[in-house]
């Protein structure tokens, strides 16, 4: 298996699933007349980020990490969405990102110094492998999962199956 394989197909395929699952949740706020900034301001704690910022989180996960183990430029995206249908082309933006990373360019990233911020004053450096599935990768699935969990906390009918991305 190619180290591209590692990355970009996982990406999209939890992108798409975040995609479907923010408009089950846009319809699940329709159909009970709940005002569309309840559920995207919705938290599973109160010291924890609300849905906007994980949807937002998750997407830089993706680009960000596709760009750094590609060599590519890393993009600054402002997170300024505050409704589903922005949230949406933030997600759509990240997907065309992830689909134009260039197979080739991930060849020999494994084993590539990767440096990243780790915190407000912090940078880290790990090998491309090491970036990947031990920070990477689950902070991209954290993110996305406490998406779908806060959805579901709030009675939007999604199963594993939604998450999965399976149709």
């Amino acid at each position: 298996m190619s180290f591209y394989d590692s990355a970009p197909p996982a990406f999209l395929q939890t992108l798409g699933a975040l995609s479907d699952i923010l408009r089950k949740a846009e319809g699940y706020a329709t159909a009970r007349k709940i005002a569309p900034e309840t559920l995207l301001a919705a938290r599973l704690y109160p010291d924890m980020l609300p849905l906007t910022r994980q949807i937002q989180i998750a997407c830089d996960f993706a680009v960000k990490t596709c760009a750094r183990l590609t060599g590519s430029e890393v993009p600054s995206t402002p997170d300024t969405e505050k409704t589903f249908d922005e949230l949406q082309q933030r997600i759509a933006q990240a997907t065309d990102f992830v689909k134009n990373a260039a197979p080739g360019k991930f060849e020999g990233a494994e084993s590539r110094d990767i440096t990243f911020p780790a915190g407000p004053d912090k940078t880290m450096t790990l090998k491309g492998q090491q970036y990947l599935s031990h920070f990477a990768l689950p902070n991209f699935y954290f993110h996305a999962t406490t998406a779908y969990d806060i959805l579901r906390h709030n009675g939007v009918e999604l199963g594993k199956r939604d998450f999965l991305g399976v149709k």
